[in-house]
């Protein structure tokens, strides 16, 4: 056992090292804030009205639907969804080959939630914070890395927006690479039980029989105290003995979960945050899905040459500086979290209005998505 704990794979560094890889690797995607000009470009031919209302609203569905929080198995999956969605972008032609891509990024966007859920199934509870951070900044600026290679691709080489994908296709072959290495869970991401050292004395059949095993949710609660399995020798020990004590464990873990379950919710910081984070996430993943069909309204990409790279690099870099950061700050939630919620939405519904109001491209970037996307990003973490 002294073995394993002090193996690599055992300690939070080195599924920290392959997941920031994973991150990063699969978040560098130089095409992606050229994707509308690229689809309505002579490679694909699509008109905006085409991608706006029959290829991009199949990624918000598809998105919904195929909510997966599992762990290193999805983890591959959204690998294997990258590639495949990359490959169509490049090789595929017409709407209902774009609706399929769309539909296998949506399953990459669904199983992004299995990348951090997987960090609380691997790493101890006093590292969650410090490796949320950095598997986060990670992403940011691999995001951040990726716009600004774009922009000078595109406005410096005149490269075309065919190649930008091809190497968003090498980025997420190598991410879904390194997704082979990540070690897999030795716990459950929301139950796992702790055997007691201590045996109770005299433990009765019946209580033995009846009494569920204390399980705990990492990441809600605090730490608990050690729950006790009791054990008895004897008839316990046997088939009957066994089967029992797996129903018994079965219905604990019901009972639990619903306990756990109301006790979160009865919170209302808790409650807040989780509707406040359901509907802005919405709302995010909206605009990010949209707004390049509204910059290609004010600007369009065909006449004039467009900066949606360098936008991007700029609302993502003070992201990416905010979740490291993050990372080692305690911020007290309590005193600053309900005004921080209220701020920030007032900002960014405020950013919202102006730039569907504003007819100047350089006003729906500045003034615009820089302030939507850096306070998102800032509030998200």
């Amino acid at each position: 056992m002294d073995c394993f704990q002090t193996s690599p794979s055992s300690s939070w560094i080195y599924p920290t090292v392959i997941l920031c890889l994973y991150g990063f690797f699969s978040t560098m995607r130089p095409s992606e804030p050229f994707l509308a000009p690229y689809l309505t470009g002579p490679s694909k031919n699509l008109t905006s009205e085409e991608i706006t209302n029959e290829v991009f609203p199949v990624w918000t569905y598809s998105y919904l639907l195929l909510l997966l929080p599992v762990y290193k198995p999805v983890i591959i999956l959204q690998g294997v969804s990258f590639i495949v969605t990359w490959l169509m972008l490049l090789f595929a032609h017409g709407v209902k080959a774009m609706q399929v891509m769309e539909f296998f990024f949506g399953m990459v966007t669904a199983t992004e939630v299995a990348y951090y859920a997987y960090i609380y199934s691997v790493v101890s509870p006093e590292h969650y914070q410090r490796v949320s951070g950095y598997c986060r900044s990670v992403m940011l600026a691999a995001y951040t890395v990726a716009s600004v290679l774009a922009q000078l691709l595109v406005s410096l080489a005149r490269l075309p927006y065919f190649y930008l994908n091809a190497i968003s296709l090498a980025s997420v072959s190598l991410a879904c690479l390194c997704s082979l290495f990540l070690p897999m869970p030795r716990k459950s991401l929301f139950f796992h039980a702790k055997r007691s050292l201590e045996v109770e004395k005299s433990p009765s059949r019946e209580a033995a029989v009846e009494e569920a095993p204390e399980w705990e949710a990492p990441g809600w609660a605090e730490e608990k105290p050690t729950s006790r399995v009791p054990t008895v020798s004897g008839q316990l020990a046997g088939g009957r003995g066994r089967s029992a004590r797996a129903d018994s464990s079965a219905w604990g873990v019901c009972v639990r979960w619903v306990r756990d379950l109301r006790q979160c919710y009865s919170c209302r910081r808790l409650l807040y945050w989780s509707l406040w984070w359901a509907s802005s996430t919405a709302g995010y993943n909206q605009v990010v899905n949209y707004i390049q069909v509204l910059w290609d309204s004010k600007a369009a990409s065909q006449d004039s040459l467009v900066y949606n790279g360098a936008v991007e690099a700029l609302a993502t870099f003070g992201g990416a500086v905010a979740a490291l950061a993050v990372g080692h700050v305690n911020v007290s939630w309590d005193l600053l979290g309900e005004l921080a919620l209220a701020i920030f939405s007032v900002v960014n519904a405020a950013s919202l209005f102006l730039m569907h109001q504003t007819t100047s491209i350089w006003v729906c970037y500045a003034a615009g998505y820089l302030i939507f996307k850096s306070s998102y990003e800032l509030v998200k973490l």
